[in-house]
């Protein structure tokens, strides 16, 4: 599969510039998700790559070879929609085919690509149905075999879930991974979802503004975020952010904040710092787990007020407050708190992330 470069990639509408330079290297079958908020400019960049947007400035290359010129039709690429784009009148079995047909591809050839896409997709029973008498679910199959029969190097997906029902997006996601792991392409895949991103992708691009924020395995950008917005965005619920100033006291370097006073005994690049000391400091949801009576270990300790309990079955979600910014914690539903309690957790120094301030750059 070809490996595909953006170089100094850029896109215009007028004046106002959406994408902003952007240099990007996608491994070779790899499945590149491009996640951020709506407006941030992922669709923009997949629709880039498809031919579907023209280049304002820099290049688009396949192994080396710039395809930012070339007709969508030249570019060895499919792509699902996010609204399927079926034709009602037509059967699945010819919605799948109609590009093959459109080409003029043997018919030997066409049934052989459909019938194989469809066995691997479960669509087999349905082809000689509509897109009407599908479900949503079985519609976002149909277009994705029609994508896949075209046997094209390079796979474009922009929001396909985003259609559908919270229960069948989970399925569908699944179903995604399975698909993954039968065919050799490239796949780069747009969703504004951080836990579409984390479950399928190989290698995710947070974008935020039309520019990459950070790009990496879902791993890396949930253990170790490039920034505050990444930190926040990776991961749900999302981290919950304090102030706090840095000061050394009898040699430990602690930062001290509304109510709590935490020890950062695992900061590495304390050269990093800031003048200031004025910091952010992150810490997930998870992490904050409740004291123990007796527990003499050496963990920060912070008391919060609850204002809400979420029920989630195994897991609840409370909700707190300090200096009117929300904190989440995610707990065991067996610990039973409720609304009122103040209850004290404890947070190791080792999952407590310190962000610039100003810059809002994560410090390791």
């Amino acid at each position: 599969m070809p490996v595909i470069t953006f170089k100094g990639l850029k896109k215009s509408y007028g004046p106002v510039e959406v994408i902003h330079d952007i240099d990007l290297v996608m491994e070779d079958n790899a499945f590149t998700v491009f996640v951020g908020p709506s407006g941030c400019g992922k669709s923009t960049t997949l629709r880039m790559v498809a031919g579907l947007e023209s280049v304002t400035a820099g290049q688009i290359l396949m192994d080396g070879k710039e395809i930012s010129h070339l007709e969508p039709i030249d570019r060895d690429i499919a792509m699902v929609f996010q609204d399927y784009a079926l034709y009602p009148h037509m059967n699945v079995e010819k919605n799948m085919s109609f590009g093959l047909r459109l080409a003029k591809y043997p018919k030997a050839e066409i049934s052989k690509r459909v019938n194989s896409v469809a066995d691997m997709l479960g669509l087999k029973p349905l082809l000689h149905r509509k897109p009407g008498q599908l479900s949503g679910g079985q519609r976002q199959r149909v277009a994705m075999g029609r994508a896949l029969v075209r046997d094209s190097s390079t796979l474009l997906m922009d929001e396909p879930l985003s259609n559908l029902d919270a229960k069948l997006r989970v399925q569908m996601r699944a179903e995604l991974a399975i698909m993954r792991e039968k065919i050799d392409k490239n796949i780069i895949y747009v969703t504004h979802d951080q836990v579409e991103a984390m479950t399928l992708g190989d290698r995710i691009v947070v974008m935020q503004d039309g520019y990459i924020q950070q790009h990496g395995t879902p791993q890396q950008l949930f253990e170790t975020p490039a920034n505050k917005f990444v930190a926040g965005f990776m991961g749900m619920p999302p981290m919950n952010f304090m102030d706090a100033m840095l000061v050394e006291e009898s040699g430990s370097l602690m930062a001290n904040g509304e109510g709590f006073s935490f020890q950062l005994n695992t900061l590495k690049n304390k050269h990093h710092l800031p003048a200031s000391g004025e910091v952010i400091l992150g810490i997930r949801p998870s992490a904050l787990t409740p004291a123990l009576a007796g527990d003499g270990s050496i963990e920060n300790t912070l008391t919060l007020p609850i204002k809400i309990c979420e029920y989630a079955g195994a897991l609840s979600v409370l909700i707190s407050e300090i200096k009117g910014s929300r904190v989440s914690i995610e707990v065991d539903s067996k610990n039973n708190f409720k609304a009122g309690d103040n209850i004290k957790f404890s947070v190791k120094p080792s999952d407590v992330y310190v962000f610039d301030r100003n810059t809002e750059l994560a410090i390791y």
